[in-house]
């Protein structure tokens, strides 16, 4: 039961970057319906809003993911940190849940794969994806900003570690449930 309460769900998860956002839209931890980078000019804030109530619109998703700016250690400048708050806003207004999901968590979900850095973690994204391979960009070397793209991995590895967390939690309440029944 807990797989068909996942495998329905859709979710939209989005990566703001400076130039815009990347994204992804996932029906269930298995099967992804599409994928993109937007690219926007000033003002960037109402710009992306539009565009991402677009994919609100289109998809209607059941969940947005977005990434916790307010988590120990994120590095998001105020503009984008001003998106993100925008972000919930307009999900909230069309009835969509949201659930924030901190770097720190997705290092964790994929920790285990072997993937430490975000090149890595895109890479593993990429293999369980495949359709994302040609839009894998090259590594970043140190001297190289980041690629646009990157913000597409990036919501994915958002969704993916938001599907982790819930099927646990919801692994969690079916023990509960289990145990409260042995006890009960």
């Amino acid at each position: 039961m807990t797989q068909q309460i996942l495998i329905g769900r859709r979710v939209l998860a989005i990566d703001p970057t400076h130039r815009g956002f990347g994204y992804v839209v996932f029906e269930g931890p298995e099967f992804l319906v599409d994928w993109g980078v937007r690219s926007v000019h000033s003002p960037k804030n109402p710009r992306c809003a539009e565009s991402a109530a677009r994919l609100i619109d289109l998809y209607r998703p059941d969940v947005l993911i977005l990434e916790d700016a307010s988590a120990t250690g994120c590095r998001r400048q105020a503009r984008v940190r001003g998106l993100l708050d925008e972000l919930v806003t307009l999900a909230r207004q069309r009835g969509v849940r949201v659930h924030r999901v901190s770097r720190q968590n997705v290092r964790k979900t994929f920790a285990s794969q072997g993937a430490s850095n975000k090149y890595r973690i895109a890479r593993v994204i990429a293999t369980r994806f495949p359709e994302l391979t040609p839009h894998l960009p090259p590594e970043r070397k140190p001297w190289m900003s980041e690629d646009q793209r990157m913000a597409m991995f990036d919501a994915a590895a958002f969704a993916l570690a938001f599907f982790l967390a819930s099927k646990a939690s919801e692994q969690d309440e079916k023990t509960d449930i289990g145990h409260r029944s042995e006890t009960g």
